[in-house]
């Protein structure tokens, strides 16, 4: 046996399995591997589609219970005018006039006072009793009533107000504490995740509404504009509502809506909480707010403006005048193009303002400028925008005039030198220096670009110009620097813009 057993191995030894019985091995395992493989992708499937139904709510009534303690309706009242029609309706002295009066006074409302309301929503911050809403929801009013959820009713205090961003902050005086809700990341939020708005539409009551996030940093018309756009269903009456994420923290305070008709289309604005919060902290300390102000009148860098002046991208804010303030103090100048603010990136002058406005007042903050090619660094100390809002722009130096004053005709524009004349009929400074556009063609470049009879160009090339040969110069070496426009400071009505126009024709 133990022969055998040996006679056995040796056999095993001396003779290994052959390729073909190798194939015939790999043929039985075969099926068990695509088993297994078939197996794993099944499972990796259902994970994900449980993953994604996950994510996806069968319901928002939790959240919903959750959150609406801390939402509230709001009703303002407003003194107004008795008689706030057209006046006049007949002439004075018509057999009529009579008439029309005791129409005009029937009910005995006169010329006397009346009140009106309007209706919104907000929602609480704090237990002690803050409250967010719109600035356009208590614009005006002479008292402001909160409704809450459970029916309670509190007069409110304004605390502080920012039209800029339309948000206020308010106040009620409760025995006890009250729910709230906090605010979220409005940045990490990404379009195409859900969202829910709660508020008080057209006046119904508590409501709530639910949808995606359709787009982000949506800007409509104000300089501090940062908007969340949602098809959640927002209406008249929202404004000042909360918009929530999953989680029931706010990212965002539901303020506009665009349509055709007054009511939802699914194109709702709220401001982006990361904005909201700013605010509201500065209302609550201070009752205002305080934004940094760097002192200078900005542009976007466009393409002909970067070729203009010799940038390899079309970023940055072009700087076209730097009144006394902040920026002068650091020897900022006209013509220089921002290219970073305090550590961070300047892509155009929406993203610049709102990092200005967003930086402490008093901060000096390093600034970066692309000036005649090279970059600088200027250290500026940042006032206070509130009480800066009424700034005159410097006036400009005056050249010496060198040659006797002469019309010219270039680029579509027909120009002439500023005189005693000219100046009275454009209201300038009697020191005021430039060109004075008399006409511009209207098939021209200028006349595509926005100049018109009245503009006064102060500057070329980033040069002061004050009679025609001027210009003439700062054409040559543009050309000589083999650049395809020119860069021109234009002034209309005091305000200076950058215009940048093809100099590859000029003789």
């Amino acid at each position: 046996m133990a022969g055998g057993v040996d006679a056995a191995a040796s056999k095993t030894k001396e003779f290994p399995l052959t390729s073909q019985a190798i194939a015939i091995e790999q043929d039985r395992s075969t099926p068990l591997r695509l088993f297994w493989l078939t197996s794993l992708s099944m499972i990796l499937i259902v994970a994900q589609s449980l993953m994604a139904h996950a994510r996806m709510p069968e319901s928002f009534a939790d959240l919903a219970e959750q959150i609406s303690p801390s939402v509230v309706n709001i009703t303002t009242s407003t003194t107004v005018a008795g008689r706030t029609g057209p006046q006049g309706i007949v002439p004075e002295g018509s057999p009529f006039e009579d008439f029309f009066r005791e129409f005009q006074d029937r009910g005995g409302q006169g010329d006397r006072p009346r009140r009106s309301s309007a209706l919104g929503s907000g929602f609480v911050i704090s237990e002690d009793g803050y409250i967010v809403t719109n600035n356009h929801v208590i614009e005006g009013a002479d008292e402001v009533l909160v409704e809450f959820f459970s029916g309670r009713e509190l007069p409110a205090e304004i605390i502080g107000t920012d039209p800029n961003t339309d948000i206020a902050l308010l106040k009620v005086t409760s025995d006890e504490p009250l729910p709230f809700v906090s605010f979220g990341d409005s940045d990490t939020a990404r379009v195409g995740d859900w969202v829910m708005a709660m508020g008080n539409p057209l006046g119904q009551g508590f409501s709530v509404s639910a949808g995606i996030v359709s787009a982000r940093n949506r800007a409509l018309s104000g300089t501090y504009d940062d908007y969340i756009q949602t098809d959640a269903a927002i209406n008249r009456g929202n404004s000042g509502g909360p918009l929530f994420n999953m989680d029931g923290d706010v990212i965002g305070v539901n303020t506009a809506i665009l349509s055709p008709n007054g009511g939802s289309i699914g194109i709702g604005f709220s401001m982006a909480s990361n904005v909201v919060t700013r605010v509201v902290d500065q209302l609550q300390e201070f009752g205002e707010t305080r934004r940094g102000w760097l002192g200078v009148r900005i542009q976007d860098v466009t393409e002909d403006v970067a070729e203009a002046l010799g940038l390899a991208d079309a970023k940055g804010a072009l700087v076209s005048d730097v009144p006394e303030g902040p920026a002068m103090e650091a020897g900022m100048q006209a013509g220089d193009v921002i290219v970073s603010f305090d550590g961070r990136e300047v892509e155009d002058t929406r993203g610049l303002v709102r990092q200005v406005g967003n930086t402490a007042v008093g901060k000096a903050v390093r600034v970066v400028v692309n000036r005649d090619g090279e970059t600088q660094t200027l250290l500026v100390t940042l006032g206070r925008r509130e009480e800066a809002e009424s700034a005159v722009p410097a006036s400009q130096p005056s050249p010496e005039e060198d040659e006797t004053p002469q019309s010219l005709d270039m680029m579509g524009l027909t120009l002439s030198p500023l005189t005693d004349e000219i100046r009275a009929q454009l209201e300038l400074d009697e020191n005021a220096e430039g060109l004075a556009v008399m006409d511009v063609d209207e098939t021209s470049e200028a006349f595509e670009k926005g100049l018109r009879a009245g503009d006064v160009i102060t500057e070329a090339g980033q040069a002061q110009v004050s009679v025609p040969r001027d210009l003439e110069d700062r054409i040559a070496e543009a050309q000589d620097a083999g650049r395809k426009s020119i860069l021109l400071l234009v002034r209309r009505a005091g305000d200076p813009r950058f215009v940048a126009l093809n100099i590859e024709d000029t003789e």
